[in-house]
């Protein structure tokens, strides 16, 4: 069995996305990693360059700024990165700039791997995620949020990455998945908030004009993570990878998790998520066989 890794990455400095992380968490699992390094402004290409593995390919990519109906230029990087690797990988994994996979969950994933291999009806395998929000303390536990995602697939299916690199479809269809009980921990939303505004600004440009991005953040120095609408603790441990990162920390965020500024419907939603673990109405991106 030969497992292709790949990702995307521009500006990463810039933003502090813990994208060393991100890739070493799945390097156990891959025999290459390709990461397509889009041309940018800050020293991503040698921050890149510096990963200490024979494993990592580096694609050297220019992105079209032009593509920010649905954050297009994102599927659009993706998909090179997907097209660099391995043409006759089984299995590609795919890992985003600020999510990490905990070693904990390495076994049970190759297991998947090997136990859905000849299974030609399954497309891909379906990870459930943690998302952390303003510090590595807090889970946003809100409707808001996905909870679950399409990270690992059959290189011979032909799945292309989906609007903004949320997902993968074949020709727009949903893939087939199975799910796996190993969890991708999220940090997007975790860092000081002068850099998270920072990575706000630089997300926002894909979807939005420059002329919006200043007008939408023209009196801010730094992000407000106040205004989130449900967290609860989180109690558990962190991806070995993430530790020194974690240990670094410069920040204070403190949050009351009684709080919770819904609607009477969300709140009803929520309550019933809660007890039953039923999310109504969850849109999903794959079709569970």
């Amino acid at each position: 069995m030969f497992v292709s890794g790949f990702t995307i990455a521009r500006n990463v400095v810039k933003a502090d996305y813990p994208l060393k992380e991100a890739v070493y968490s799945v390097l156990p699992l891959c025999d290459e990693f390709v990461i397509a390094v889009g041309k940018s402004e800050d020293d991503t290409l040698s921050y890149v360059k510096s990963f200490d593995s024979p494993k990592i390919k580096i694609l050297e990519t220019v992105w079209d700024d032009s593509l920010r109906e649905g954050g297009k230029v994102l599927a659009v990087e993706t998909n090179k990165a997907l097209d660099a690797v391995n043409p006759n990988a089984d299995w590609c994994f795919y890992i985003q700039a600020d999510e990490c996979l905990h070693e904990q969950y390495i076994p049970t994933i190759q297991e998947a791997m090997y136990h859905y291999l000849h299974m030609p009806k399954v497309e891909g395998l379906l990870l459930n995620y943690k998302h952390f929000y303003g510090s590595y303390d807090y889970l946003a536990d809100s409707r808001h949020w996905y909870r679950k995602e399409i990270r690992i697939i059959k290189r011979s299916v032909g799945a292309r990455s989906y609007k903004d690199a949320q997902g993968f479809r074949i020709n727009n269809r949903k893939l087939k998945v199975k799910p796996v009980q190993a969890d991708m921990f999220h940090y997007g939303w975790v860092k000081h908030p002068k850099l998270q505004l920072e990575k706000l600004k630089q997300a926002r440009k894909l979807w939005h004009s420059d002329e919006f991005i200043q007008s939408e953040y023209a009196n801010a120095s730094e992000f407000d993570f106040s205004g989130i609408d449900s967290l609860a603790f989180y109690k558990g441990s962190h991806p070995a990878v993430m530790q020194d990162r974690i240990a670094q920390k410069n920040w204070q965020f403190d949050h009351d998790i009684s709080i919770k500024r819904f609607g009477l419907k969300k709140r009803l939603l929520h309550w019933i998520e809660q007890l039953t673990g039923w999310r109504i109405g969850e849109h999903k991106n794959y079709k569970l066989i």
